[in-house]
């Protein structure tokens, strides 16, 4: 995630805190300096860096903080609600118009912040709630744009409305309306156009849509890995034409995430959704506690089950633990689970979300743990079972030495690889046997998929 780096050196001062009894104000003074060069280092727009530490500081050093039975936790617990406040406190949806009335949402941003994508994926997230979305492409002068929105609309089963490259952009939205009204959609999204760099011509258009069709959301598209100019970028819109909601992409990235912390405090307009992936179902709501506890690295528990609801098989899970109580699963099933890993996002973004594991995203290292191996060892048994007859990932037990060697051969790795492997299975398949109550087996608990490596 885009605070990786953030969330550990956070988590290195607040490590300090906790190992002194009592606070002196110079213990809290110095904890906050090295807070300011961690945001700083983030890319957190400096006055509003300045702000934040001042509003901490003000709180931790009063008497309750200093004398408390824990003021470790106490300053914790004060910079996880300023953090809060800063990204927004409440969390903002789009504001749809009463009824079955049509909601109009313009999409505005600079060319390459992944504006057309985010369109699809927020008229695919609506149209799961029950809305029933019209894309309209107005970006007339990116020769790809309008089949790419027409793709992406394909994909997301959404219609779009287009009128080719020879019509303006305000006639095309006007035109996008009628169709609209005939064909009973109540959502439509317009994806304008973008330009390099911000541009009188581009805010013309803009405006011209918005003074000739009623817009009642203007939705900002800015890029995580701009940083600071990601701030500057939705600063300038809001004083041209007025932004709504803002909806930050690639902030799975890695990068520093400055803009996320900074675009509420600069704007005073709410970050919306981030964007946390290529898939068009890559996009999260943005909870600004959820993601004060990530960069905190006290997990995010409460995105992590919303994940597994909406990525996780039902069926194909009740199957799985059906064979897993049981004994019987086999390679297939280990594909199956690695396959339900990636679904969420990686073993990396699962554990970014859980409690203490924030820092994981990456390459970073937590006792024992080293997700990048860990995603590196899961590819290499992933190539071994690639390589294996279906026969033999159906019949584990008759792999033998000749057997083993072919596979070696096939995946390109060692035989000692695929050794490990096998040897690794056979221990998961006999823990599972010792282990019904894991399932809800006979006097056991209820419980859920486990994957099994």
């Amino acid at each position: 995630m885009a605070f990786d780096s953030l969330t550990e050196k956070l988590q290195n001062v607040f490590k300090n805190l906790r190992s002194k009894g009592r606070l002196t104000e110079e213990d809290v003074k110095t904890a906050l300096k090295e807070v300011k060069m961690a945001l700083l280092e983030a890319d957190v727009n400096f006055k509003v860096v300045k702000s934040f530490i001042k509003s901490v500081q003000e709180r931790a050093v009063g008497q309750d903080v200093m004398t408390g039975l824990n003021p470790g936790q106490m300053v914790i617990k004060i910079v996880n609600e300023e953090l809060v406040t800063l990204m927004g406190s409440e969390t903002t949806e789009i504001k749809f118009q009463p009824g079955s009335a049509k909601t109009v949402v313009m999409m505005a941003g600079l060319q390459g912040a992944g504006k057309t994508t985010t369109s699809a994926k927020l008229a695919g997230k609506f149209k799961l709630k029950g809305k029933k979305p019209l894309l309209v492409a107005c970006d007339i002068y990116r020769p790809a744009a309008i089949k790419q929105l027409q793709i992406n609309g394909e994909k997301q089963g959404v219609d779009v409305f287009a009128m080719g490259d020879k019509h303006k952009p305000v006639d095309i939205a006007k035109a996008a309306l009628e169709h609209a009204a005939k064909n009973a959609h109540d959502l439509i999204i317009l994806d304008t156009a973008g330009r390099l760099h911000i541009d009188e011509d581009m805010m013309a258009e803009l405006q011209e849509i918005k003074d000739s069709v009623t817009v009642h959301q203007i939705i900002l598209v800015v890029d995580a890995m701009t940083g600071q100019d990601a701030v500057n970028v939705a600063d300038s819109f809001n004083q041209k034409i007025g932004i709504d909601g803002v909806i930050v992409t690639k902030l799975d990235g890695d990068t520093r995430g400055g803009a996320a912390l900074s675009i509420k405090a600069v704007t005073g307009c709410p970050i919306l959704y981030a964007g946390m992936g290529e898939k068009l179902s890559d996009l999260e709501q943005f909870y600004p506690d959820r993601m004060a506890s990530r960069i905190l690295g006290m997990g995010d528990i409460m995105t992590l089950i919303e994940k597994v609801e909406g990525d996780i098989d039902e069926e194909k899970a009740k199957e799985m633990t059906r064979k897993l109580k049981k004994a019987q699963f086999d390679f297939e099933d280990y594909l199956e689970s690695m396959q339900q890993m990636k679904n969420m996002g990686g073993l990396g973004s699962v554990m970014s979300m859980l409690p203490g594991l924030g820092a994981m995203g990456g390459n970073k290292k937590v006792p024992d743990i080293d997700t990048d191996d860990a995603e590196k060892q899961m590819a290499r048994m992933e190539a071994v079972i690639y390589s294996m007859t279906l026969y033999e990932r159906r019949n584990p037990d008759v792999l033998n030495p000749s057997r083993k060697h072919r596979i070696a051969k096939g995946a390109g790795v060692d035989i000692a690889d695929v050794n490990r492997i096998v040897k690794q299975f056979e221990q998961t398949r006999k823990m599972m046997k010792k282990m019904p109550g894991m399932f809800g087996g006979k006097g056991g608990k209820k419980g859920g998929f486990k994957m099994p490596f």
